[in-house]
């Protein structure tokens, strides 16, 4: 009996040893299949001095806030940063000065990567304080987390610049500096201008509170357009002598808010006066109202017409004249590549969730607190990939979705942010700086850089994106909808940046 006993031990131990070993060799293979130039990106990035530099980079945006198209001290910094890292950079690109596109070595392929770098109006707020607390009350901050985007796309080309150069990768790498896209305004102009001509591939980044990605078409396209009207000014005591451009504004907006009971549940519509008159007693001869309007990409132009129409019927109805339809932008929805999403949900798995600090997720469990959320802290696992939604609903809209249909595109959303915390609200702007911020963008730059290198490196996947999207494109083909005489708005927050910029300056200087 003890000689079976003996013999049946003997077994267990003989077997675990193998499983043991079984699992020391996959877990080896495992690591061995991570090819050196994603391993030399990977680890580059993890370094400390890595994290603290672009992290820093990536506050100092914060603390700029600079409004589209006037965004010249963070795209300088980012564009200077390139620059120092051995990239050619164009600057003042497609009629934009904060323009730019920043690349690093010849031939094909040539794999993009995309970075943004505006703030939101009105939304000042500290950094990392669980309540409403404004720096500058009414001054512009961070509230979708451009600060960090911008950053990422930066990090993560250095590294894959640094990897090729090692490893004598062939190819191109280009960092696509785009300003205002908080008003959806540069994409459009740069594909216009040429700049995504020679793109065989592109890599968007977004700032989130989880960590992952998804394909699909998405979102609303958009028109951005400033009506203005022309009138007649005159004494408000006598106002039959003139002809008010805000009464024709006022009935615009009548007449688009009884069509909104004849449109779909996907369509969305917004406007905010902009000017309509400086005192009660003078009759207005010149009012204008800002619209936003969103719908699928089929549908669209149709509505867009609508409203136009509306805008035509508010001046016949009070005899004034429709002097301006000023197009600031017009985009597409999302349209994201399968297989550029497939890879990148690997990497981003790969990658993994950042480790956060018992700071880190009490901050976070108070701002949760604060907002009437469940106080569960930061996430601790990385998202699956999102597949597209059955019902189209509608929602936001950025100008990137013209970049999905001039190349294969998909987006990685990267961790820092609080779960719960609103977009384009102070609770987002206080997730946007700091220490939680810092180690979401390295981990997005990580999965941006690894993906970078697998499309450089690996043809056949590459060659999966391109098939997708040349099939997609012959039923998809790209139309602009921007008009042919539109022009960057380059005015559009420049009064803004004027008044803030001083007043945030000093505090910074002071601070």
């Amino acid at each position: 009996m003890k000689a079976n006993l003996f013999k049946k031990n003997f077994l267990c131990v003989i077997t675990c040893t193998i499983l043991l070993l079984v699992l020391n060799t996959q877990t080896f293979n495992a690591k061995e299949k991570i090819e050196k130039e994603k391993q030399f990106v990977l680890n580059w990035l993890n370094q400390a001095q890595i994290l603290e530099k672009f992290g820093k980079i990536s506050d100092s945006i914060w603390s700029y806030a600079e409004l589209g198209l006037q965004e010249y001290k963070s795209s300088k910094l980012l564009a200077d940063t390139l620059e120092e890292a051995g990239f050619n950079v164009e600057r003042g690109l497609a009629g934009m000065p904060t323009c730019f596109v920043a690349s690093y070595g010849s031939g094909k392929p040539v794999i993009g990567i995309l970075g943004e770098y505006d703030a939101l109006p009105m939304l000042s707020q500290r950094g990392r304080v669980p309540k409403q607390d404004p720096i500058l009350k009414g001054a512009p901050g961070h509230g979708c987390g451009h600060n960090k985007m911008g950053t990422a796309a930066t990090a993560a080309a250095i590294a894959v610049k640094n990897a090729m150069e090692k490893h004598g990768i062939k190819g191109t790498i280009k960092v696509f500096g785009s300003p205002a896209e908080e008003t959806l305004i540069s994409r459009p102009y740069m594909i216009r201008a040429g700049l995504f001509n020679d793109v065989d591939a592109v890599i968007d980044n977004h700032s989130s509170s989880d960590f992952g990605t998804s394909y699909g078409t998405g979102g609303n396209a958009l028109y951005s357009t400033i009506f203005t009207f022309k009138g007649k000014t005159a004494h408000g005591a006598s106002p039959w002598g003139g002809r008010s451009a805000l009464d024709a504004v006022e009935l615009m907006n009548i007449a688009t808010n009884f069509l909104r009971e004849h449109l779909l549940y996907s369509y969305r519509m917004h406007y905010v006066i902009i000017e309509g008159g400086e005192a009660p007693n003078v009759v207005p001869d010149r009012a204008s109202v800002w619209y936003f309007v969103r719908n699928s990409d089929s549908r669209l132009e149709q509505m867009y017409e609508r409203v136009v129409n509306c805008a035509k019927a508010g001046a016949l109805a009070t005899g004034t004249e429709l002097a301006e339809i000023r197009v600031l932008a017009a985009v597409h929805q999302r349209h994201a590549n399968k297989a550029a999403a497939e890879l990148f949900q690997k990497n981003i798995e790969l990658v993994g969730m950042p480790e956060w600090s018992e700071e880190e997720h009490a901050f976070a469990k108070a701002l949760q607190k604060e907002l009437g959320k469940p106080e569960r802290g930061m996430p601790k696992t990385v998202g699956k990939l999102r597949e597209p939604s059955r019902t189209f609903v509608g929602g936001g809209s950025s100008d990137v979705g013209d970049v999905t249909l001039i190349a294969p595109t998909a987006t990685i959303r990267f961790p820092g942010g609080v779960p719960g915390a609103i977009g384009h609200h102070w609770s987002a702007v206080t997730c946007n700086y700091g220490s939680a911020a810092w180690k979401g963008l390295n981990a997005g730059a990580r999965a941006i850089a690894a993906s970078a290198i697998d499309l450089l490196m690996k043809p056949k996947e590459l060659k999966k994106l391109r098939d997708e999207f040349e099939k997609y494109a012959k039923t998809h083909p790209y139309k602009p909808f921007l008009p042919l005489d539109a022009k960057p708005p380059l005015d559009l927050n420049e009064e803004l940046m004027k008044k803030w910029r001083p007043l945030m300056e000093k505090i910074y200087h002071e601070k």
